[in-house]
């Protein structure tokens, strides 16, 4: 009893001697107050996140002041009613289509080599949807939700798999003519001012619906940063790079291992482990906040230079990973990812490739749940018990009921796009077959069996997709369908009534059913909105086409005359007075062309064909060989052979066939 007695005092005094907030019980033994937050070391909160934010959002009322200056420019005509085009990743998927270099292009190239050097810091410090997630996630503490992240060994693949398919794929696609499809004319040229700066953006409420999915549920259901992790094709670039980069967050020996690092992350890293055993972050995740640095109580943690992660010197054995899914559940997971994509993306013309990229992120993590909810006993959701001990509560009903419904509208939506999509492929087919009388009987066949695919899809859609009323409107009037025409047209004019391809199918229709007034009626609608000007190339191909020779001829000059800016109708005239032997005022014309649009290799093969009328033909030659280095196409070899047949030099012309019978010719 007494050796009890003297270990209670022992015990007593070294409790008592580790904090002032100890209590005793009846029998004087002091213990520690063990759930006491006073009594437990306070985690500093990291000020770079205000830092931080407050880059974000200068970086955001930099693209708003953008905007603005797009807006006024084309209000009040500032800097001639043009601004720099946007300075968007995205808008580098038009140079690899098509050649062209656009602000958003040199943005992204440097962005990639500064990861090259300094790691993802763009990622954490300049990018307006990390502004976007990170705001939600302090609004989701504010109530007391901290979102676990989702770790996912498979779909961590995703950004890069969309990514190639983004900037590479349409590099490959032109490389290998046998695939299908048709591939724009590549002609390498800058274009860093634009008078459309939204041209290539989404309407408002698409965007805001974007944001909430891309911002608010991704953090909710898959962590910070979620949609960095597994929906941005720019981080599928980013994140490789930056296993090359010698700038990362390093270590020295004054760490302690206490975590707080890896407690303070919001980029999903665990710093404290990394860092024990590699000496510095390795995951190539790390956006580098600087938060860990910040936050560290030993300043143990360092931005540096050194060596890269490719391949790290283990100072201890590695932890295994943790994730939360098996192999096999990573394939389904896969599997479901790559269906909710194809289902979304693009659904009724509306829904962006990274918004599907977003729903595919947030839909498959909640049928995974659902799932869950199925197969195992406990299930929760951040605070949420849906299921405990087997027993369903109602907040895992609802969430079930919710999961079914998703489920259903996903397998909707998903059935009208393959519909779709098999209706814009039977049109296809019927235009392949379209000759000098109109459709074959195998293209009347197609036309109407895509007819019958857009009506179908239109029957279970919960609305119409304009790209099928565009294709179903074309099919309706090669099969000569005017109920068919004026029961769709309308509906895509309200909607889209600046709309190019609607327009023109609106003029076909005008063209074979009341052609009287046509030209003031696209007159105006080319005053209102100047990207509608091809809508006169077309009526002067209908004129033409009826050999209707002058009135083309007057109304190029009509149209000149009230415009002229519009170089295309100039193109146009020049060919019409060349061909009708007005060889001076053509060429004329088509040399004012040249002045504005220098890459149009057809424009260069008609000054081409204008010269040599005149007997001109060192510089015919010099101009045809212009035009055969601008355009490889057919079309233009054609042109090139015909003028040297044309003036006495067969052998060059036949060096041209041979180019194209072993296909160094597009």
């Amino acid at each position: 009893m007494v050796l009890l007695n003297d270990a209670c005092a022992e015990f007593s005094m070294m409790s008592t001697k580790g904090t002032d907030r100890s209590q005793t019980n009846g029998d004087g033994l002091s213990l520690p107050v063990v759930n006491d937050r006073a009594s437990l070391p306070v985690m500093e909160r990291s000020r770079m996140g205000r830092r931080r934010a407050i880059v974000l959002l200068i970086v955001q009322m930099l693209i708003i002041v953008h905007v603005v200056i797009w807006i006024l420019s084309r209000e009040f005509g500032w800097f001639g009613g043009v601004t720099v085009t946007p300075i968007e990743p995205s808008e580098s998927m038009e140079f690899v289509k098509r050649g062209t270099i656009n602000a958003g292009l040199i943005f992204f190239v440097l962005a990639l080599l500064s990861t090259l050097i300094l790691g993802r810091w763009f990622c954490g410090w300049g990018c307006h949807v990390v502004l976007l997630q990170d705001g939600c996630l302090w609004m989701l503490r504010k109530i007391g939700i901290r979102p676990r992240p989702f770790r996912s060994r498979l779909l961590m693949w995703a950004p890069l798999v969309l990514a190639l398919y983004m900037f590479v794929w349409p590099a490959v696609h032109r490389m290998l003519p046998f695939l299908p499809g048709q591939d724009a004319p590549w002609e390498l040229g800058l274009h860093l001012t634009t008078s459309d700066f939204w041209k290539t953006f989404p309407g408002v409420w698409i965007g805001i619906v974007f944001l909430f999915i891309c911002g608010f549920m991704t953090v909710y259901f898959l962590g910070a940063k979620g949609f960095c992790t597994y929906g941005c094709p720019y981080g599928g670039f980013f994140a490789p790079l930056d296993r090359f980069s010698p700038g990362r967050i390093r270590v020295t020996d004054a760490c302690h291992q206490c975590g707080d690092c890896t407690a303070v992350c919001t980029s999903n890293v665990r710093v404290h482990e990394e860092v024990g055993t590699w000496g510095m972050v390795t995951d190539a995740g790390c956006m580098k906040t600087m938060d860990c640095v910040d936050t560290c109580p030993n300043d143990a943690l360092y931005f540096g230079f050194g060596k890269t992660a490719v391949k790290p010197e283990a100072r201890r054995e590695p932890k295994p990973r943790r994730w939360d899914v098996s192999i096999t559940g990573e394939i389904v997971l896969g599997v479901v990812f790559l269906a909710v994509f194809l289902s979304f993306r693009g659904a009724y013309a509306s829904v962006p490739l990274l918004m599907a990229m977003g729903i595919a992120c947030v839909l498959t993590y909640v049928f995974f749940q659902g799932w869950r909810l199925i197969t195992d006993d406990n299930v929760h959701l951040h605070k949420l018990r849906m299921k405990i001990q087997g027993r369903f509560r109602f907040s895992g009903v609802a969430y079930l009921f919710t999961a079914v419904l998703l489920v259903g509208f996903t397998l909707q939506t998903g059935a009208v796009n393959w519909i779709g999509h098999m209706g814009i492929h039977s049109a296809r087919e019927a235009m392949a077959t379209m000759g000098p009388s109109g459709l074959s009987d195998s293209g009347r066949v197609y036309a109407e069996s895509a007819l019958a695919r857009f009506d179908l899809a239109r029957s279970i859609g919960l609305t119409t997709d304009p790209n099928h009323d565009v294709d179903a409107v074309q099919m309706h009037l090669l099969l000569g369908h005017s109920a068919g025409v004026e029961e769709r047209m309308p509906r895509l004019l309200k909607r889209f009534p600046f709309n190019l391809q609607v327009r023109n199918l609106e003029l076909d229709y005008r063209l074979a059913t009341n052609p009287i007034g046509v030209e003031n009626y696209v007159e105006s609608l080319a005053a209102e909105d100047t990207e509608l000007r091809p809508l006169r190339i077309r009526i002067m191909e209908w004129q033409v086409g009826r050999g209707q020779i002058a009135d083309a001829e007057a109304y190029a000059r009509s149209a000149l005359a009230s415009d002229a800016e519009d170089d295309e109708v100039r193109l146009r005239l020049a060919m019409l007075l060349i061909r009708t032997q007005r060889v001076d005022e053509g060429e004329e014309n088509v040399r004012r062309y040249l002045e504005t649009v220098q890459t149009n290799g057809k424009a260069w093969a008609l000054l081409s064909e204008a010269l040599a009328y005149q007997g001109r033909i060192s510089e015919a030659d010099r101009a045809i060989e212009r035009a055969r280095q601008l355009d490889r196409s057919a079309m233009v070899a054609r042109q090139a052979m015909m003028h040297y047949v044309q003036t006495g030099r067969p052998q060059l012309a036949q060096a041209i066939q041979n180019d194209l019978q072993s296909g160094r010719t597009d």
